[in-house]
């Protein structure tokens, strides 16, 4: 059976070296702090997506974005897609048996020609509650991929965070290297964080992220067994000081994921605020909005 491992993010991140090649390529951002006054600019293509929002709701959200730091509003993303588009394991990303068996399939972006991309959030490390208020008064949507040894210790800022209209996805019980594991390990691993989250959220995900971007034909048909039906990974990753690209025009694409991470000052040199300020100013800039992954699923 062939084995298919994508993306070792702490093979990346370790890779120090190349840190300062890859900033100098990244756009960089503002920096201001929440309590910056400074005037927030109109972002390219911006009345395009005010149409929908009431003047006293745009109002509140210039108030946010100047309120956070951000140097324009975020675009606002359009409606969710009335025919969902087909999801399929991005090219050299399959496994063997992939059509065959129906496995989850693997991939960076949905497909889609509208302007959007879409956050995820791994781990469950940093619990800001800052991160929360920031989110929550831009409208930004997210999908978080939990794991439990990470966020076992407060399951109640998770709720918060499902109340507020955000998915919680699947990221195995204790963020091993899935393709180093047993068929009957990894299974443990992903049935076994389907439990939890049906305990502590009310439900079981049908998505799953692999932890690193790591997985194998084993790991998929775990993850079916467990009841997933989607593995989606990234094509960003954007990191509190810089972003880093999968694809050689080191550029956002219609369709995109990004991920992040639940990170605070014990990790990067900043929060998740900042981390938060850096892709909105980016996105927004290059006349993107951020949409909900699972309005595409």
């Amino acid at each position: 059976m062939r084995a298919v491992v994508q993306n070792d993010k702490n093979r990346v991140v370790s890779a120090m070296a190349a840190l300062a090649a890859v900033a100098a390529v990244a756009v960089v951002s503002g920096c201001a702090g929440p309590g910056d006054e400074a005037a927030v600019r109109p972002a390219a293509g911006q009345q395009a997506h005010r149409a929908a929002a009431a003047p006293d709701d745009h109002a509140a959200l210039v108030a946010a974005a100047r309120r956070w730091g951000l140097d324009a509003v975020p675009l606002r993303p359009p409606a969710p897609p009335k025919r969902k588009p087909t999801i399929t394991a991005r090219d050299g990303f399959e496994v063997d048996g992939q059509v065959e068996d129906d496995l989850p399939p693997v991939f960076t972006t949905i497909p889609t020609r509208k302007k959007v991309v879409f956050l995820t959030i791994d781990d469950g490390a940093e619990k800001d509650p800052d991160f929360l208020r920031m989110m929550g008064e831009l409208h930004i949507p997210y999908t978080a991929f939990l794991s439990n040894y990470l966020v076992k210790d407060d399951y109640g800022y998770f709720r918060r965070m499902q109340a507020e209209g955000h998915t919680l996805n699947n990221h195995t019980l204790t963020h091993p290297y899935l393709p180093g594991l047993t068929y009957d390990e990894q299974k443990h691993e992903i049935c076994g964080m389907q439990d939890i989250m049906r305990r502590q959220f009310g439900k079981a995900p049908t998505v799953f992220r692999p932890p690193y971007g790591n997985y194998n034909g084993d790991t998929l048909r775990a993850a079916k067994a467990c009841g997933i039906k989607y593995a989606p990974i990234w094509d960003e990753e954007v990191f509190v000081d810089h972003w880093e690209y999968r694809e050689w025009d080191r550029s956002l694409h219609p369709g995109d994921i990004v991920l992040t991470h639940f990170r605070g000052r014990d990790d990067w040199d900043g929060t998740m605020v900042d981390d938060m300020r850096r892709f909105l100013n980016k996105v927004t800039r290059d006349g993107y909005a951020v949409a909900r992954l699972e309005d595409y699923l």
